[in-house]
């Protein structure tokens, strides 16, 4: 059997892994922009006719994307409502990573994750190593220990073919007051997207993305040098509307990924109405 990595001679280098950026961008030209959020509140998955217990989350989730397999490019499973269940949900949320794999779509996987060091080394092993039991094609992240604290998510994304959202100006409005802080003449939240940009520099590939939220008048931040991918939370059940896209990112709207959760799950679990749900929100 050829170990991993190598060839059949068992010493050739594995080739480089595709840009994370090139896939999202390659299969949201097929499908349309759209990710949709798995979040199984408990309201939900009993609303389903599901038990709220490890199992029916993961009936719930693994239906839902069962439903939209062949028509949403992205989802985005939320960690803590596997988390809440112990060891029994964690092994159902690597199950629903795989169902994501195998439906040719992608996966950010909602974490926020933010430590340094050998700790934040750990994280980013956890989530983006090949083979990791939770693997995923990206995940969010969350600056505020620095964004350099980010750096060995980074490199294993850079590395691997991976991508990371970092957090910039999120849908809630309690995070104003940390990302709108001023330090050294520009707010929190500028000095992420100026930071993203200096990784561009150096990694064009476009592996590192932000979260800035669609619930906002507009972005709150200058994009006009940022190349990489937004993520944008909050249409739907948070009020953000696909048509004030454009108003709130600009010319940046070309690469803006916007994210619905209840606004789609809501309409389950008959699948046929969970896809026209979706089909209403996309991007194209």
């Amino acid at each position: 059997m050829t170990a991993r990595g190598q060839g059949p001679t068992g010493g050739a280098e594995k080739p480089a892994a595709q840009a994370f950026a090139a896939r999202l961008a390659g299969l949201c030209a097929r499908r349309g922009r759209l990710c949709v959020g798995i979040d199984p509140h408990e309201k939900l998955v009993r609303s389903w006719g599901f038990d709220y217990d490890a199992e029916g989350v993961e009936r719930f989730s693994r239906t839902a994307v069962a439903a939209l397999a062949q028509t949403v490019a992205v989802f985005k499973p939320q960690s803590a409502f596997f988390e809440i269940f112990g060891s029994k949900g964690l092994a159902a949320l690597g199950r629903v990573l795989g169902d994501i794999r195998q439906a040719g779509a992608l996966s950010i996987l909602d974490v926020k994750r933010g430590d340094i060091g050998s700790t934040m080394s750990a994280y980013a092993q956890a989530y983006l190593a090949p083979g990791a039991e939770l693997e995923a094609d990206s995940i969010t992240l969350s600056p505020y220990l620095g964004f350099e604290s980010l750096r060995p998510a980074l490199d294993l994304a850079h590395a691997g073919g991976r991508g990371v959202f970092v957090l910039c100006h999120t849908s809630n409005p309690e995070g104003r007051g940390v990302q709108f802080a001023r330090h050294e003449g520009r707010s929190v939240a500028q000095g992420v997207v100026d930071a993203a940009v200096d990784e561009q520099r150096v990694h064009p590939l476009g592996d590192v993305g932000l979260v800035i939220g669609a619930t906002h008048e507009d972005s709150g931040v200058d994009l006009s040098g940022f190349r990489g991918w937004v993520l944008a939370p909050g249409i739907g059940a948070q009020g953000g509307t696909i048509g004030a896209l454009g108003t709130i990112f600009g010319e940046a709207v070309e690469r803006v990924l916007p994210s619905a959760s209840r606004g789609v799950l809501s309409a389950g679990p008959e699948p046929a109405a969970l896809r026209a749900a979706a089909a209403c929100l996309v991007l194209r």
